[in-house]
């Protein structure tokens, strides 16, 4: 898994971090659409979680295997850089008095 991750650093150019960003807003806006869900709904948002979460279940596993140990604190920034912008969102449109693309 880290090899994967680190060929697509490589032939992007673009740090892991903003690797994670991407992936959790590109999860989020696709779910969003294939569901035909609103971005205020938590299917989408459910859905970033648990890519994010299973990313970091596999980078448990090779962690403990290469290393011995997890490096929690690495995965749980991983974590939250994938859900921060989807989390974002949802609670905009969810509490925004007037969401965005709703026009009268």
């Amino acid at each position: 898994m880290q090899s994967a991750k680190m060929a697509i650093v490589a032939a992007t150019g673009l740090s892991r971090d903003v690797l994670h960003l991407h992936i959790g807003l590109a999860a989020f806006f696709s779910v969003a659409a294939i569901t035909r869900r609103s971005l205020g709904s938590l299917v989408p948002w459910f859905a970033v979680v648990l890519l994010a979460s299973v990313g970091e279940a596999l980078d448990w596993h090779d962690d403990v295997r290469s290393l011995g140990y997890w490096r929690w604190e690495a995965s749980l920034h991983d974590l939250l850089n994938t859900v921060f912008w989807p989390t974002v969102l949802l609670l905009v449109y969810r509490f925004s008095s007037r969401p965005f693309g709703h026009h009268r």
